[in-house]
């Protein structure tokens, strides 16, 4: 047995992690995590709706382009769908691929944007995504296709990657409530990075939910730790 960093239990066998069969969670677990899902985004739009209206109109008004940013990411069993994001980065410095990740003091960012990353309010439009079932709230953090970390693939770099895959991916999850977010450019804290989503997969409750919801409530938005 291996654990997370942060103490979730996680199982290998013969360097692959072993997760409870997906099977059992298709029936009322699932079904009251969509609804978890639904009440929750339905609650956070009403809340949010003023923000939303004076963020983009911040944007339009201090970057030309639109206020909106749409990428593709990968998700549940890698079907891919268009992600939404308030855009953060000048369009003509913009990579719609993804691959080229944001880095300290990106010169792509405008000033708006970088405070908008930093509370992490550039992520609030993907509301709109758990709505329509592509993520949830929690999950792990969708992926461009060809997510590089270390250097290489994510793929080449742990190979049992697509296990985190089989799950919708999150507004939040385990990983980013731990501290593991951002550039993956270091290879040991991108392995640590899927271990801790593989290991909210195979420990999945909705008091695990609720936990980092709350969690990144207080670490994302309330102190600023974004990026």
């Amino acid at each position: 047995m291996r654990t997370s960093q942060s103490g979730l239990p996680l199982y290998f066998r013969d360097g692959m992690p072993v997760l409870p069969s997906m099977s059992a969670r298709h029936g009322a677990e699932l079904s009251l995590k969509r609804l978890f899902d639904v009440v929750g985004c339905a609650v956070a739009l009403i809340v949010l709706l003023p923000l939303f209206a004076v963020v983009a109109v911040a944007i339009k008004m201090t970057s030309p382009g639109p206020a909106f940013f749409i990428q593709e990411r990968e998700g549940l069993n890698g079907r891919r769908f268009r992600c939404i994001k308030f855009r953060s980065m000048h369009v003509e410095r913009g990579d719609a691929s993804g691959v080229e990740q944001t880095v300290k003091d990106d010169p792509r960012v405008f000033a708006l944007g970088r405070l908008i990353r930093r509370t992490s309010i550039d992520e609030l439009p993907q509301l709109i995504n758990v709505l329509r079932g592509e993520m949830s709230l929690v999950g792990p953090r969708p992926h461009v296709p060809g997510m590089r970390a270390g250097g290489v693939l994510y793929r080449d770099l742990v190979p049992y990657y697509d296990t985190r895959l089989v799950v919708v991916p999150g507004l939040t999850g385990w990983a980013q409530v731990n501290g593991l977010r951002g550039p993956t450019d270091n290879a040991d804290l991108a392995r640590t990075r899927v271990d801790h989503d593989i290991a909210y997969v195979a420990n999945y409750s909705l008091w695990l939910d609720a936990k980092i919801v709350l969690k990144t409530l207080v670490t994302e938005f309330v102190s600023g730790s974004g990026h």
